[in-house]
C-alpha cells in the first residue's frame, strides 16, 4: 500500500508546488546607470557593452584634435571616453572606449546613419548641419547596461545599440523619406590628430559584408584592430574618399576611379559610405565584430557570438549577463539612491580590464611581441586562461583587483596570467605598468602589477604551480635599474629630485611594491628575497623630512630640496597629488609612518586637517585630473593616492574618525547623476572604493591579507562567493545619523580590533555591525 501511495503523494506535492509562485530575483540592471560620470570629471562612456567586453559600443559627441597650434589642446580632456554629457551633438558610434581614464586612445570604427544629401565631413558642434553629425536631446536618450538608444534629430533616425563580448550590434530606424546612408569613418578616433592613423584597409566582400583593419599610433604606438561588418540588407551602392596628404608615390592605382563602387580601399585617412533604399520605419541592422589578430578572427567572432539578427534577444542576453555580474553582491537598503550608487559602481567595476582574445582558434590574440598568441595553449599549465588587456594598474591595484580577488577570483587569476604573459612577451622583461591592446604605455609610476599578483597568490586565487613563476616576474621587474629612477632608488634608497620630477611619489610607490614582493616571497618560503625586499620596503623613510613632517623631494647629495610647497600639486615631486596627501602613502607601514610623524599626538591632527582645511584652487590649477568636485578639505578623493587615508585612523587611538569620514566621503562624492562622480572613475577604481566602503571594510594594503573596518552604508548585504559560500553582512540600528560602529561580531565572536582577515571573508560567514550616533570610544 505504501508503494502505491508514494507516487500519488509526490504528484500532490508537485501540484501544490506548481501553484506557488516562484520568487523571481530582483532586476538589479535597473539600478545601474551608464550615464553616471559622463559629465565634468567622470569621463565614463554610456554605450552598450558586455561585462569586461572587448567591444565598448558607445556614442562620441565630438572629434576635436589632441593638437592645437602645435601644442596639447586642453579641451580634449573632456573627451577621454568619447562622450561628454554637456555636448549637444553626436558624431557617431564607435566600438572601443576607456572608462574613466585621465588619458585616452581608441574610438575605433565610427558608424553614423544619415539621411539627405551625402556629407562625409563630421561638421562642427556650432554648425552640425555642415556635416554628418546630428543634434540630440537627453530627453530622447536611454542608457542601460548592454543597451543605448538616442534620437538623431537632424536625420530623424532612432539609433539603438547593444553588444556581445566581441560584437557590436546597431539598429537604425530610418524615416524612409530621403536617401539613406551609413557612414564608416576610419579617420575618427579619441585623442586624435592627423598623424595618428598609420594605415587603414577596407574590403567590400559582397553587397552586405565589409572587412578591414586600422593601425594607429599614439598612447598605444603599435595598435592594430581588425573588423568584420555585416548589414541586414544589401546596400545599393557605396563609395569612399581619401583625405591623405599628397603621396609621393602611389603605384599604378591612379588609373582607377576608387571613389565609387570600388571594392578595395587603402590609405591613412579614409571615410566610406553605404547607400540604402528604405521605407518609413524600416530598421537596418549592422553587426560589427572586432579581432586583435586578423579579419578571419573578426568573422569567427561574429559567427560565434551573433549568428542571427534578433536585436531584442541580443539585448536581453546582454542584460542577463549584467544581471549575473551585479548579483554577485545583493544589498538591502530602503534608499533607492544608495542602491543606484551601489549597482552603478558595480557596473563600472566590471567594464575593465577587457577581454582581449578571439572566441575561436584557441583564444588567439596579439601579443606584446606583435605575434599571434593563444591563451589556451601558451599557458605553462596547459589549462589555458582568458586573456585580458586595459590594465590601469596605478589606479586599480588599490581596490578594483582586491574586489575581483574577493567576488570573482577566477577572473582575477586570468588577469594575473595575462600580466605574466605580458612579462614573457615584453622586450624589456617587465610586468605591465599601464597596458592596452598589445602595447605598454608606460603611463604613471611604480610597478603595481606586483601588488595585484601578490594579493592574488597570497589569497589563493593563483594556483601554486604559477606562484613561483609569478614571484620570478615580480623580482625581475623590480630589479630593472633603467626604469624610472630604480637604479638610484636601489643604490641610495630613494629617487633623487634631479632624476625625476615625480621622485617622491616614485620612491613611495616602489617601497610599497617592494613590500608586496616581500610578502609574496615570505608566502613562498623564499627567505633571501623576503629579506632583500623587506629592506627596500623601508625606503619611504628616506624621503620623509622630520622638519616639515612631510614627504619631500631629496637631492642627490642627500639634502632635501629647499624650495618646497606641501599644498601644491605641481612640480613638488609628486604625480597627481601634493605632499599633504602623499605623506600618507605608506599603506604597508601605517604604524611606522605614525611613529615618524610624532605618534598619535601629531599624526591625528595632521589627518584631521586633511579633511577640514581649505585647499585654494590655485594649488591644483595646473593638474587637470583634480577639480573642486573631488576634494573634501585638502583630501583629494577624485584621485587615487589618498584613497586609503580615511582608514588610517584605525591605526591610531581614534578609529571612530575612520567611520565618520568614510560615511562623509560616500555621501559627498557619489551620486546617481551624470555629474555624480567627483573624479575620473579610472577603470573602476573610484567605484571599487565605493563598493568596499559601502559594505564596511577596505583593503588598505593589498597583499596584507587584511581589511580595515569602516562604517557600512548598506542595511545588509550578501556576497555570493565563487566557492559556493556566502558572506553575509548585517547592520543593526543603521541610519544616516548612526555612522559610528558600537560593536562588530564575526560568526558570533566579538572583534576587538578594527580589522578583518581576508580569509575569514573568503570562506564565508556572518559579519554583524551594531551602529550608533556617538563614537564608541
Amino acid at each position: 500500500m505504501k508503494q502505491l501511495l508514494m507516487p500519488l503523494l509526490l504528484l500532490v506535492a508537485a501540484a501544490a508546488s506548481a501553484q506557488k509562485p516562484t520568487a523571481q530575483p530582483e532586476n538589479l540592471v535597473q539600478y545601474a546607470h551608464p550615464l553616471v560620470g559622463t559629465q565634468k570629471m567622470g569621463h565614463t562612456y554610456p554605450g552598450a557593452t558586455a561585462p569586461f567586453g572587448m567591444v565598448q559600443l558607445s556614442p562620441d559627441t565630438d572629434t576635436i584634435s589632441y593638437e592645437l597650434n602645435g601644442k596639447y589642446n586642453p579641451d580634449i580632456y573632456k573627451y577621454c571616453a568619447g562622450y561628454n554629457y554637456d555636448d549637444k551633438t553626436i558624431v557617431g558610434f564607435s566600438h572601443t572606449h576607456f572608462s574613466g581614464t585621465g588619458h585616452s586612445d581608441l574610438g575605433d570604427f565610427l558608424l553614423m546613419p544619415t539621411t539627405g544629401p551625402l556629407q562625409l565631413n563630421p561638421g562642427t558642434a556650432d554648425r552640425p548641419q555642415s556635416g554628418y553629425r546630428s543634434a540630440f536631446s537627453h530627453q530622447n536618450e536611454v542608457a542601460e547596461p548592454a543597451y543605448y538608444r538616442v534620437k538623431l534629430d537632424d536625420h530623424n533616425i532612432l539609433a539603438e545599440l547593444t553588444a556581445t563580448t566581441r560584437v557590436g550590434f546597431h539598429q537604425y530606424t530610418f524615416p524612409g523619406t530621403e536617401p539613406a546612408h551609413i557612414i564608416l569613418d576610419m579617420m575618427a578616433g579619441i585623442y586624435n590628430y592627423p598623424d595618428k592613423n598609420v594605415w587603414s584597409y577596407v574590403r567590400i566582400e559582397n553587397d552586405s559584408l565589409v572587412t578591414g583593419y586600422r593601425q594607429t599610433t599614439g598612447w598605444g604606438r603599435t595598435r592594430t584592430e581588425y573588423f568584420a561588418m555585416q548589414f541586414s540588407k544589401p546596400f545599393k551602392s557605396y563609395g569612399a574618399r581619401k583625405y591623405d596628404p599628397k603621396e609621393i608615390y602611389r603605384g599604378f592605382w591612379g588609373r582607377f576611379d576608387q571613389t565609387k563602387n570600388w571594392p578595395e580601399q587603402a590609405g591613412r585617412q579614409l571615410r566610406l559610405y553605404f547607400d540604402f533604399n528604405t521605407v518609413p520605419g524600416e530598421k537596418i541592422k549592422v553587426k560589427f565584430a572586432l579581432s586583435p589578430v586578423n579579419i578571419f578572427g573578426a568573422l569567427g567572432n561574429m559567427r560565434s557570438e551573433l549568428s542571427g539578427w534578433d536585436f531584442e534577444q541580443t539585448r536581453r542576453a546582454g542584460q542577463q549577463l549584467w544581471q549575473q555580474e551585479l548579483s554577485r553582491i545583493t544589498i538591502q537598503t530602503p534608499n533607492r539612491a544608495d542602491k543606484e550608487n551601489f549597482y552603478t559602481a558595480l557596473y563600472h567595476a566590471c567594464l575593465s580590464p577587457t577581454i582581449y582574445e578571439d572566441a575561436i582558434n584557441r583564444g588567439q590574440y596579439r601579443g606584446l611581441d606583435q605575434r599571434t598568441r593563444y591563451s589556451y595553449s601558451d599557458s605553462p599549465s596547459g589549462d589555458g586562461y582568458v586573456n585580458y588587456t586595459t590594465f590601469s594598474l596605478w589606479d586599480t591595484f588599490r581596490a578594483l583587483h582586491p574586489l575581483f580577488n574577493l567576488i570573482q577570483p577566477k577572473r582575477n587569476a586570468d588577469m594575473v596570467q595575462s600580466m605574466l604573459a605580458h612579462y614573457d612577451q615584453s622586450a624589456e622583461h617587465m610586468l605591465p605598468v599601464w597596458s592596452h591592446h598589445a602595447n605598454e604605455n608606460w603611463c604613471m609610476s611604480g610597478y603595481h602589477s606586483v601588488s595585484v599578483i601578490a594579493d592574488a597568490v597570497i589569497n589563493g586565487a593563483v594556483p601554486p604551480a604559477q606562484s613561483e613563476r609569478a614571484l620570478e616576474a615580480c623580482v625581475a621587474t623590480a630589479r630593472h635599474r633603467w626604469y624610472d629612477g630604480l637604479s638610484e632608488y636601489i643604490n641610495r634608497g630613494y629617487v633623487p629630485n634631479e632624476r625625476s620630477g615625480t621622485s617622491v611619489s616614485n620612491t613611495l610607490e616602489f617601497a610599497y611594491d617592494d613590500w608586496c614582493i616581500a610578502q609574496l616571497a615570505k608566502h613562498l618560503g623564499k627567505e633571501d628575497i623576503y629579506q632583500e625586499f623587506s629592506k627596500r620596503a623601508t625606503n619611504w623613510q628616506n624621503v620623509f623630512d622630520p622638519r616639515a613632517n612631510a614627504m619631500r623631494p631629496r637631492l642627490a647629495d642627500g639634502s632635501f630640496r629647499p624650495k618646497f610647497d606641501v599644498l601644491s600639486t605641481n612640480g613638488q615631486g609628486f604625480i597627481e597629488g601634493n605632499a599633504w596627501n602623499y605623506t600618507l602613502a605608506v599603506p604597508h607601514d601605517p604604524a611606522g609612518l605614525i611613529a615618524r610623524m610624532g605618534g598619535n599626538r601629531r599624526f591625528v591632527p595632521h589627518l584631521d586637517s586633511l579633511f577640514t582645511m581649505h585647499l585654494p584652487d590655485s594649488f591644483f590649477a595646473e593638474t587637470e585630473d583634480i577639480t573642486r568636485e573631488g576634494i573634501i578639505g585638502g583630501y583629494v578623493h577624485g584621485n587615487e593616492p589618498a584613497h586609503h587615508a580615511a582608514y588610517l585612523y584605525n591605526y591610531t587611538d581614534q578609529p571612530w574618525k575612520t567611520q565618520a569620514q568614510v560615511r562623509n566621503i560616500l555621501a559627498r562624492q557619489y551620486h546617481p547623476t551624470p555629474d555624480g562622480l567627483g573624479g575620473n572613475d579610472d577603470c573602476g577604481q573610484m567605484s571599487a572604493w565605493y563598493l568596499f566602503s559601502a559594505l564596511g571594510f577596505y583593503p588598505v594594503a593589498p597583499g596584507s591579507g587584511q581589511y580595515a573596518l569602516g562604517s557600512p552604508l548598506v542595511h545588509g548585504a550578501v556576497l555570493h562567493l565563487e566557492n559556493g559560500q556566502s558572506f553575509t553582512i548585517q547592520v543593526k540600528n543603521q541610519s544616516a545619523k548612526n555612522v559610528y560602529v558600537q560593536q562588530v561580531t564575526l560568526n558570533g565572536q566579538k572583534l576587538t580590533q578594527p580589522f578583518l582577515a581576508q580569509q575569514d571573508v573568503a570562506k564565508g560567514g556572518t559579519l554583524v555591525f551594531v551602529m550608533g550616533a556617538q563614537p564608541a570610544k
